[in-house]
């Protein structure tokens, strides 16, 4: 079994506490009159979930609302809500992980019917690295070579990781290889897994903290930290999945929630993401990207790979993924994982 750094135990450590952590947030002083809304989300999103609170504050609708938020790894946060945490509105990796509260009788079956298809934020995966790129890292091939030192979070907990071990595994497929091939090469990428911390922020944190070579992450998870003054680079690969967050309100929720989704999917919303490095949702017309610093290119921030998968259309959507990849006994990840020493 690999031994972790100190760096990685003490991030798994506090992302075991992460979830019960919850910071106010917003604009408004809390008298008479507002309004506090619950926001459950994971980690990754949070800059521009306070960014379009803010854009939200100077709204008719917005007005008076103040934030109470909780963030984590996006399936510990599912359930935590599913148990009872308090939620108006939802920020999750994934789509099971909003399937989840509509099982429980959290949010309507009918969440996901608008034209986002219930997604409120775009991204790829991409690979981060130390300045310079000293490994020479240049796509996914370059992760199953020897003395490469990977940190991706735990596909246990967190979506985060499951866009990530599914983009090296579609990468395979894609050149034409067998399911077979593809699960060898993935074998030789947990190998060389130096942590798999609980969320994809606490990855981002682990690897600012110098554990490994590379990042597994989410494009705009690189252009923050890009903002925020670390000194890192990152590699859009050749091809790659597109990330696809959704978000919904709950059944309870107050009905400033429902018209904060309703800002986030506008172009003035969509914009505010996009400033922290989030691609714009297809679904909303003349989101202005402009420039986007942190961005390789700020000036086109977000380059076309020349294959880009969709859980959708390439891996047989979620359900059918979650059965094959992450099934807590048989699944393809779950097994490679246990065999590698890492779950």
């Amino acid at each position: 079994m690999r031994i972790f750094s100190r760096t990685s135990i003490a991030t798994a450590v506090a992302v075991s506490l992460s979830a019960a952590v919850l910071s106010a947030c917003g604009g408004g002083s809390g008298g008479a009159g507002d309004t506090q809304l619950s926001l459950v989300g994971f980690a990754v999103p949070k800059a521009g979930n306070n960014a379009a609170e803010a854009a939200f504050a100077k709204t008719s609708e917005g007005k008076g609302v103040t934030w109470k938020e909780s963030y984590g790894a996006s399936g510990d946060q599912s359930r935590a809500v599913a148990n009872g945490l308090k939620a108006d509105y939802v920020h999750f990796s994934i789509t099971p992980d909003v399937t989840r509260l509509v099982e429980a009788g959290k949010v309507a079956d009918d969440w996901d019917s608008g034209a986002n298809k219930g997604i409120v934020t775009d991204s790829v995966v991409v690979l981060v690295t130390r300045k310079g790129n000293p490994k020479k890292i240049t796509g996914w091939d370059d992760l199953a070579k020897p003395g490469v030192g990977i940190v991706t979070p735990n596909p246990g907990s967190s979506g985060a990781a499951r866009w990530n071990i599914l983009a090296a595994y579609q990468h395979i497929i894609g050149q034409g290889g067998s399911e077979q091939d593809a699960s060898d090469y993935l074998a030789k990428v947990f190998a060389n897994v130096d942590a798999l911390p609980g969320s994809g922020r606490d990855a981002t944190t682990a690897f600012q903290g110098g554990t490994g070579d590379v990042l597994i992450s989410y494009e705009n998870e690189a252009i923050l930290a890009r903002q925020n003054g670390e000194d890192i680079d990152y590699v859009v690969p050749s091809d790659t999945l597109k990330i696809e967050n959704p978000a919904a309100v709950t059944t309870d929720a107050a009905p400033q929630a429902k018209a904060f989704l309703d800002f986030v999917l506008t172009k003035e919303g969509q914009e505010q993401y996009v400033a922290k490095g989030f691609r714009p949702l297809e679904s909303v017309d003349g989101v202005d990207v402009g420039t986007v610093k942190g961005a390789n290119d700020e000036s086109d921030p977000f380059p076309a790979p020349e294959k880009l998968f969709t859980i959708d259309n390439d891996l047989g959507g979620w359900e059918a993924v979650n059965k094959k990849f992450f099934d807590e006994n048989d699944g393809i990840i779950t097994k490679l994982l246990a065999d590698s020493g890492n779950s």
